[in-house]
């Protein structure tokens, strides 16, 4: 799971936006003692992830904070499932609603989108990736949430890996140049990856001794043919515009990696409720 200190900044932060300084609604109409109890439940079928974030948004808020977790994360959900009860002060329940059930609908989103794409390329040698198209602040949580739905990262930050893209290439002017540059600068632990728009420059990348060669917005034919010319000698990952009717199709070409940055920029979120008991 996330690291505790992450979650929490997280949570604090999303709490401290949507509360502010007083709730209008629950400290004018609920006495500041009286306590309640509630649950979570699902109104789809899938994956879920982000209990425990969820269950820390309360506690964070509310130190009488109990809770009884049913699911856990990566847990298959039926439409009607009782994931959780809690129990604490209503003021922090109702407070606390919003904010848990944006981190647990978003990350479950995100965990039940990975598992269609892994059950779909299921039987090739293609691993599922997300990209770094994240929303700023969430990237750890959302990371997360793809190896959840069994699913694997791409690089978690700039820091991670040496990828040139086609604009680096174009300022370094050419594939070798800025891979040779690179080699020579890096420590033993990094490697180099190369975006590659056509064969030409897929055998440009091999050559140049990429670790790495991104075969990005290909069709199909092109890519097996990229697959049969590095042989095994790189590993190559198909990027851009993949969807649930091609991604099978992709994946049969023989290439390693799919990343698919909608996994965490535009997934939709997973339908659960909170009730008051």
């Amino acid at each position: 799971m996330v690291l505790d200190f992450y979650m929490d900044d997280v949570i604090k932060n999303a709490i401290k936006e949507d509360i502010n300084y007083i709730d209008t609604t629950a400290d004018l109409v609920i006495p500041a003692d009286q306590r309640g109890s509630a649950y979570f439940v699902a109104k789809a079928s899938g994956v879920l992830c982000g209990i425990d974030a969820a269950m820390r948004v309360f506690a964070l808020l509310d130190n009488t904070f109990e809770s009884k977790v049913y699911f856990h994360d990566g847990d298959a959900l039926q439409k009607g499932d009782v994931i959780c009860e809690f129990e604490g002060n209503m003021r922090c329940l109702l407070k606390g609603e919003r904010t848990a059930l944006n981190l647990i609908q978003h990350m479950s989103g995100i965990a039940t989108e990975t598992a269609r794409c892994v059950a779909i390329v299921k039987g090739t040698k293609a691993a599922v990736t997300d990209t770094r198209k994240t929303l700023p602040g969430l990237r750890a949580l959302q990371k997360y949430a793809v190896t959840v739905g069994g699913g694997k990262n791409h690089r978690y930050n700039l820091s991670d890996g040496a990828m040139l893209k086609d604009n680096h290439i174009d300022a370094c002017g050419g594939i070798t140049g800025a891979v040779n540059t690179l080699r020579s600068k890096l420590g033993h632990m990094v490697k180099i990856e190369v975006e590659t728009r056509n064969l030409a420059e897929v055998r440009e990348a091999l050559e140049a001794g990429a670790d790495i060669i991104m075969l990005d917005n290909m069709d199909c034919p092109t890519m097996k043919a990229a697959v049969e010319l590095v042989s095994g000698k790189a590993l190559l990952e198909a990027s851009g515009g993949i969807t649930h009717d091609t991604l099978r199709e992709v994946a049969e070409t023989g290439v390693d990696i799919i990343s698919i940055g909608a996994l965490t920029h535009s997934v939709q979120a997973f339908d659960i409720s909170m009730r008051i008991s």
